[in-house]
């Protein structure tokens, strides 16, 4: 992404603050996976979003209107013996030239430096809870500076909640996100169309995972969240990942997955029969689920509330599970009485962006919030009728089904950024019928 894009950023959010503040955040830590491995790193998403910068044991520091500097970065100096191990760092002179800091400090000197840029300012804008060893340092610096008061040392009067600011800078998406996100759902359908074409009985969840992974790594992104391939009477369980059943004749397959580029995620779900055909009831419950999205989908447009999807969602999926005898009695009582959360437990989707379940408020004060746009989110209805269900005809047991999609809140309506990935009855047993492709 352009460097532009972090400078627009930081102004904008430095605008927010006003003079008399700064802002101080820390990039993510390394994570251990077992022992001495380390987990893939991920720079953690706000963080990002200010700076573009890659790498761990970073702080960023925004003051307005500073002369001197009102971007500083703290980061590693550049180390041969250990870019011999780990490859290169930026250092502060690639701090500066490549990732647009006004300043950079060796991280090592942050305690001599910072508090001093703290002294200056009349508010912190910070988010606590996150790193709790940054939270002790940075309440540290402060008490330090309160200690010296009596020689005329100034304090900062109050902490404010950076992330109050920053979260809603990030619900709105520009063209340069979007574009990412364009990118991810797309690669992301593509993975989603490889997995259908492969699918057969008598392969395991994991080889249909492993071609997932594969057509991400193959674009150059990475998963966005582990993938879910649930077969049979795995369909019906909402966050499965163990991803290791031999699927069957007759059953059905939902995947739920997504890809990063950029950090920025795609999240879609498709579910398919393993055997290429839907069965009667399978097909049923499909289309039950199909209706409810794409009423769902209609109901994104600038001007209507963050539940109206939702709504339209429910509605169809109450009508089409009485239609089908799953529920029984009129329709505005099944509704009213939440009839349908036996078979759809879950909200009909969430906000998308940097993180797959990104940040943003769904009310404002006691109400939903309006959707704007630039604001993309999932739609995601699902029946899940799990093996055993109290009064329900075995005929439709095991069938889970999921359909999602992410959808571009536009000025004049919807965008389904994930549209390439079909989800049609006839297009997915068309394209299951077609002759398995060589990797």
């Amino acid at each position: 992404m352009n460097q532009k894009e972090f400078v627009r950023r930081r102004k904008q959010l430095m605008r927010m603050m006003g003079h008399g503040g700064i802002a101080i955040m820390p990039a993510a830590p390394v994570k251990l996976r077992n022992r001495d491995v380390e987990h893939d790193y991920r720079q953690e998403s706000d963080f990002h979003y200010l700076t573009g910068f890659p790498e761990p044991e970073a702080v960023l520091v925004l003051i307005p209107g500073r002369k001197q500097a009102e971007y500083i970065l703290f980061c590693r100096e550049r180390d041969p013996l250990r870019e011999t191990w780990d490859g290169v760092r930026a250092g502060q002179d690639g701090a500066i030239a490549d990732f647009g800091a006004d300043d950079a400090f060796p991280i090592g000197d942050i305690d001599e430096i910072l508090p001093g840029l703290i002294e200056q300012c009349e508010r912190v804008y910070y988010t606590l809870g996150i790193h709790q060893e940054f939270d002790q340092q940075v309440v540290g610096w402060v008490q330090q500076l309160r200690s010296q008061v009596n020689r005329g040392t100034h304090t900062p009067q109050e902490f404010v909640a950076l992330d109050h600011l920053l979260h809603d800078m990030r619900l709105y998406k520009s063209r340069a996100e979007i574009s990412a996100m364009r990118k991810s759902a797309r690669i992301a359908a593509r993975a989603h169309e490889r997995a259908i074409s492969a699918c057969r009985p008598g392969m395991y969840e994991y080889e249909i995972h492993a071609d997932l992974i594969h057509e991400f790594k193959r674009h150059g992104s990475v998963p966005s969240y582990s993938p879910i391939v649930g077969s049979g009477p795995n369909s019906c369980v909402l966050h499965y990942n163990k991803n290791d059943r031999l699927m069957q004749d007759g059953d059905l397959l939902l995947v739920d997955a997504g890809c990063e580029v950029d950090c920025y995620a795609s999240d879609i779900t498709r579910t398919y029969p393993v055997n290429g055909r839907f069965s009667k009831e399978q097909r049923e419950i499909y289309e039950v689920v199909l209706r409810a999205q794409h009423a769902a989908i209609d109901k994104v447009r600038p001007g209507n509330h963050w539940n109206d999807p939702h709504d339209a969602a429910v509605r169809a999926i109450t009508a089409g599970l009485r239609d089908l005898g799953l529920l029984k009695g009129p329709l505005t009582k099944l509704i009213k009485d939440g009839a349908y959360s036996r078979f759809f437990m879950h909200r009909t989707g969430h906000w998308i962006g940097l993180d797959v379940h990104d940040v943003g408020d769904y009310k404002v004060g006691d109400e939903w919030r309006v959707l704007e746009p630039g604001m993309v989110l999932t739609i995601e209805p699902g029946i899940y009728i799990a093996s055993g269900s109290k009064g329900v005809a075995k005929k439709w047991w095991n069938i889970g089904v999921r359909i999602e999609d992410d959808v571009l809140v536009t000025k004049d309506g919807h965008d389904v950024l994930s549209a390439g990935a079909v989800k049609e009855v006839a297009e997915i047993e068309k394209l299951m019928a077609r002759p398995v492709k060589a990797a």
